[in-house]
Formats: C-alpha cells, sequence, structure tokens
C-alpha cells in the first residue's frame, strides 16, 4: 500500500516560537548577532514571515524581555514583607544572569509586557502593603532594582574567568606600588585569594532590606 502521509509537517510558526528562537538566540551567541534575517533562518522562513508575528525588531526584543520577566518569582501573599523582597530580588537576578542579553535591555525598555507589570506591579504592592509611606516607597522600590540589575550587569560584564584573574592578578601585583596603594593591594589580593563564591548580590540585598525595615519602622 503507497505512504500516503508525505513529508512530516514543520510546526506552525506563531509568536511563541519567534520570541523562543530569539531568546535561544540571544542566549547563545549574544544579542548582537539577533537580526531578523538570522532569526528566519533559526526557524526555517524568510525574515519577512516574522512580521507576521512581531510588529519590528523593537517588538521582538520587548517580547524577549517579557518572556524574561514571566520567569521571575512574584510574592507569596502573607509572608513578611522582606522574605517576599529577598525571593522575588534573588529570582529577578538570577533571571538576568540566565539571560546575559536581557539587563541592558531591562534599564532601556519602557513598553511594558503584562509579565513586567506584574513582576513591578508586585513589588510595589509589597512594599505598600508593608506600611511604607509613598515617597520612602518610591525610594526603596528604585534602590532595589538598581541592586538587582547593576549587580548582574557588573558580574556579567567582568572580562576574565578566575584562572584568567589569578594569572593576570599575580602578573599585576609584580608590578604594583604597593607602598603608594597599599589597601588596594591588599583589596586585590584578598580577591585572588577569595574568590566571590556568588553571595555577594544576597549580602548587599539583606543591607538593604534590613536598612529599609529600619526607616519603614521609624516613619
Amino acid at each position: 500500500m503507497p505512504n500516503e502521509k508525505g513529508p512530516p509537517k514543520r510546526n506552525r510558526l506563531n509568536r511563541d516560537r519567534v520570541l523562543d528562537a530569539g531568546i535561544a538566540l540571544a542566549d547563545s551567541e549574544g544579542l548582537e548577532v539577533l537580526t531578523m534575517r538570522r532569526l528566519g533562518r533559526e526557524l526555517g522562513v524568510e525574515a519577512m514571515a516574522l512580521y507576521n508575528h512581531v510588529a519590528n525588531k523593537e517588538d521582538l526584543l520587548d517580547g524577549m524581555l517579557d518572556r524574561v520577566a514571566a520567569e521571575i518569582e512574584v510574592s507569596d501573599a502573607g509572608s513578611d514583607w522582606r522574605d517576599q523582597a529577598r525571593r522575588r530580588a534573588i529570582s529577578a537576578h538570577t533571571a538576568l544572569l540566565r539571560h546575559p542579553w536581557a539587563g541592558g535591555l531591562w534599564t532601556g525598555s519602557i513598553n511594558l509586557g503584562p509579565a513586567r507589570m506584574r513582576y513591578l506591579d508586585d513589588t510595589l504592592r509589597n512594599l505598600r502593603e508593608a506600611g511604607f509611606a509613598p515617597e520612602l516607597l518610591d525610594r526603596a522600590f528604585h534602590t532595589i532594582e538598581n541592586h538587582i540589575v547593576g549587580h548582574a550587569l557588573q558580574a556579567l560584564g567582568f572580562p576574565l574567568d578566575r584562572n584568567e584573574m589569578a594569572e593576570i592578578g599575580g602578573r599585576f601585583l609584580r608590578e604594583f606600588p604597593s607602598d603608594r596603594f597599599p589597601d588596594l593591594e591588599a583589596h586585590i589580593r584578598h580577591h585572588l585569594e577569595h574568590q566571590d563564591n556568588g553571595d555577594g548580590f544576597e549580602f548587599g540585598l539583606h543591607l538593604i532590606l534590613d536598612g529599609l525595615e529600619r526607616l519603614r519602622a521609624r516613619s
């Protein structure tokens, strides 16, 4: 009996597939390689076919960023505001590290998708329900956000891995004017001997949340 099945059908293109492919490409090769033509090749279609699902490159990037925001944990109602803020901030920071291209877009994009609006609204509601006065709430919100994004950008932007840091740092210290800058030398040596194990973000976050709690209690 002849085979009537024919060739396998390709998965139908839709917005989710386009965004997922964009994220995968940016994660693996960087945002600089993400063009509509390259993305079309990844999906096996002409670039023009993508415009049936994203309006333009900006819409593509906004959609990708919103999918990153959807990975962030939101509040567990009823728990202490600091515990909610800590878990949400760690989740957001982890999402930005998981997608190294997202931090730069996060600070510059003003087109908020539903997942990012949910995240931001959850953060603001958490602070309001904790009793923060409006002015302090605004400062608290931006301080926490700046720590999340700034720490991620700094961590992702550091140009050396552990082995390179040890090699270059050792060479650097052999010619370092330690008699003029002894504390800086001690700081560099500390980093070479005790490289960051990733807890620096949580250390700073703990200080921020504890400081905000003291301000909230006094207001």
